[in-house]
């Protein structure tokens, strides 16, 4: 905790016109203030229980489809209204892996008190519009390969990783279930809850639009990946960045067809 001379020193601006009764009496809620801003200044705000409170805020179940009426409450689900983003998931079933995980992104975004601060074109950017893959932020997100950690480090949104020791709940993370990148690649977009242990035996808990129940959450044996991308959040007032980036990603474009790599997927992810 700051002492009470440091806070005096950080808010005296903002006292000078305060009674010496009225400081005193909101010293104490002052300098609890001014000691979280300090250390949110320092550490830098953790976003990840952010992520995991959309959760809650999700249906449950609904079937999964990769299918064009999926792709259609997708995309009539997020708007902006007001000047501000809207999203709204109720009815956003059937669904699918990167759908879902794009469903959290944009309402953790929502839900930030920076959100109101979007700029239009920025905004604009986050729509869903039937962008291919590699083409916008939504045709990021949902391209094969490293399409999430690809958008991340393009727009300095938070850091990419691939040592599962390091995962932490709400992560969001891509499952490769073999070696295989882009055209040959089957890939999972999920959040990250969590390591288990049944039975003596290692297990990875996450949420996601799974097969075939849809919205919920999951957990696979450890072994059965062959290997995971997980995109932290530590940046979002970043987003109002996202207008910038090239209108389309060539590496991620092509990756619905042509095979990629490993290590050429952790290049592009900046790792």
């Amino acid at each position: 905790m700051l002492s009470d001379a440091a806070v005096h020193a950080f808010l005296a601006p903002c006292l000078r016109r305060a009674r010496p009764t009225v400081y005193q009496r909101l010293l104490p809620v002052l300098a609890l203030a001014a000691a979280l801003l300090f250390s949110m200044m320092a550490k830098g705000a953790d976003f990840n229980a952010v992520v995991l409170a959309q959760i809650q805020s999700m249906p449950h179940g609904g079937s999964y489809a990769a299918s064009r009426v999926a792709l259609e409450h997708l995309t009539a689900s997020v708007a902006v209204r007001d000047g501000a983003l809207s999203v709204q998931s109720a009815e956003t079933t059937p669904s699918f892996c990167s759908g879902a995980t794009y469903l959290i992104f944009l309402k953790t975004i929502e839900a930030l008190p920076g959100s109101a601060k979007l700029d239009s074109a920025a905004l604009e950017t986050l729509l869903i519009r039937g962008q291919p893959d590699g083409h916008g932020v939504w045709g990021r997100w949902n391209a094969n390969g490293p399409g999430t950690a690809r958008l991340f480090y393009e727009a300095g949104l938070g850091r990419n990783f691939d040592d599962m020791s390091q995962a932490r709940p709400g992560d969001f993370m891509k499952i490769f279930w073999t070696s295989e990148v882009g055209g040959h690649e089957r890939g999972h977009s999920v959040i990250f809850l969590g390591y288990d242990r049944r039975d003596g035996v290692d297990t990875v808990r996450f949420w996601s639009s799974n097969l075939p129940g849809g919205y919920g959450e999951k957990t696979v044996l450890r072994a059965k990946i062959a290997y995971a991308i997980f995109s932290r959040l530590e940046h979002p007032d970043r987003v109002n960045l996202l207008s910038t980036l090239p209108r389309m990603d060539p590496y991620l474009s092509r990756l619905n067809t042509v095979r990629s790599t490993i290590p050429e997927a952790r290049s592009m992810a900046g790792m």
